[in-house]
């Protein structure tokens, strides 16, 4: 196969020649390391130690898994700090157009997100009535790197939804004293969100979720972090907290034909593929020509960046992602439906891209052409940039004000159309064995009337 055995940066495989269970492991990515029992054992040990201790197995796990020495007071980030975060002007600047873009954006999933009301049947209306969830935490990963970008991304969409009581937690970071980045500082003002912790990932999430003396409970957590961070959310549920499945680490997949710029499909590919060795970067693409010329430039362009990055990129393209060959642009689709990858680009000659985009069905997001590069996404397109990962597409959401609302369905029946349902409702209900059901319409109309 051209590319397969001169690629130095990309592992390529051809799809016609994977079989089932080829296809299945390669689509396979991410949950076996958030679901391996060793971590899920140590999460739930620490979930339970905040259970019982509160803040000090906070602090505790701080001290652990950060090497930072905090007394609870700490872990709660002032007001004046909130208040007195500085950052460089043209940081805020961009700060403040990436929340605009996620403002628009938002307001109109709000839009769309409407109470109705409709006739069932006569004298019978039902509807919907849309609110707000009474709380959410909001977690911001600070590991890797700080992030700012994720504060707006997931704050613009609690703040656009309404949310009465939102918190935002925050690791310190890495060497910083316990400090946390301003920036992140600068985005809570911005946003008006008060409630700012800072604390280790998983033990901040549970404590997020029971409540200790410092940190008040609240009823979803959403956000987007390591294994750890993810699982300590997956065991949270088993305690009644409602989070998202599953923001894990980060992955992306591009579709592209022989038309595409090679130099931007490297540094394209290479923007998720810098996050982390454990992030999944695919290139499918039907012109093997394609794939040798693409992995010459990533190797160019690997060479300029540090060091951490161009290892966590080298393994993204590498053991964890690559090119897969496809024999046509459908296959290619069928690829990504099957894969459902995070983020997702279309790079393709302009006479077919409307109708690869048409098929594409399972993604956290689609970006479309080789001027809408993943990085204008996560910061400033306004779209949602905290997707679903780990194939999870097939099923779930990016977040956006949607993911902070409820639905509560409402109806109005009129004794006439009760009359109507009346031997309909007394035939199920006997039938699946609940005489009250039943007995609740034959009270009113008569046993003999609904016989």
């Amino acid at each position: 196969m051209a590319g397969s055995e001169r690629c130095s940066v990309l592992s390529v495989r051809d799809w016609r020649a994977l079989d089932e269970n080829g296809r299945r492991q390669f689509c396979a990515r991410g949950l076996a390391d958030i679901f391996d029992p060793a971590l899920r054992s140590s999460i739930a040990d620490l979930v339970d130690d905040v259970r019982r201790n509160g803040d000090e197995a906070v602090c505790r796990a701080l001290a652990k898994f950060d090497g930072v020495t905090l007394r609870p007071e700490q872990l709660t980030i002032s007001a004046d700090a909130i208040s007195s975060a500085k950052v460089p002007d043209e940081l805020e600047a961009a700060l403040t157009h990436a929340i605009a873009n996620l403002r628009r954006f938002n307001d109109v999933v709000m839009e769309t997100a409407a109470d109705w009301t409709t006739q069932i049947q006569p004298g019978l209306v039902a509807g919907e009535r849309v609110s707000p969830i009474s709380s959410a935490g909001l977690f911001v990963p600070s590991g890797k790197a700080s992030y700012p970008s994720v504060a707006y991304q997931l704050g613009v969409p609690a703040v656009v939804a309404g949310v009465p009581d939102i918190a935002l937690l925050v690791p310190p970071q890495p060497g910083a004293g316990g400090d946390v980045d301003p920036a992140v500082l600068v985005v809570c003002r911005m946003l008006g969100i008060s409630r700012v912790y800072r604390a280790n990932g998983p033990a901040g999430i549970a404590a997020l979720g029971f409540g200790t003396e410092s940190i008040s409970p609240v009823r979803k957590i959403v956000g987007p972090g390591s294994p750890a961070v993810t699982c300590a959310q997956v065991e949270m549920q088993r305690h009644g907290v409602a989070t998202m499945m599953l923001l894990g680490p980060t992955e992306s997949l591009v579709i592209a034909d022989d038309s595409a710029d090679p130099v931007r499909l490297a540094a394209d590919l290479l923007i998720e593929a810098e996050h982390g060795t454990d992030s999944s970067v695919v290139l499918v693409t039907t012109s093997t020509e394609l794939v040798d010329r693409v992995d010459a430039e990533l190797e160019r362009q690997l060479a300029a960046l540090p060091d951490v990055r161009a290892t966590a990129a080298r393994a993204s393209l590498g053991p964890n992602g690559g090119a897969v060959i496809v024999g046509s642009l459908e296959e290619a689709a069928d690829v990504a439906n099957r894969y459902a990858p995070e983020h997702l680009q279309v790079a393709v000659a302009d006479a077919v891209t409307d109708r690869l985009v048409d098929s594409l069905v399972n993604a956290g997001e689609i970006l479309v052409g080789q001027h809408t590069p993943f990085s204008a996404g996560n910061f400033l397109i306004g779209c949602p940039a905290s997707l679903p990962t780990s194939g999870f597409a097939h099923v779930s959401s990016g977040i956006t004000a949607a993911a902070f609302l409820k639905r509560t369905a409402w109806a109005r029946s009129d004794e006439a159309a009760l009359r109507d349902m009346a031997t309909s409702i007394v035939t199920l209900a006997r039938h699946e064995g609940f005489p009250a059901h039943a007995n609740a319409i034959t009270n009113r109309f008569g046993a003999k009337e609904q016989s």
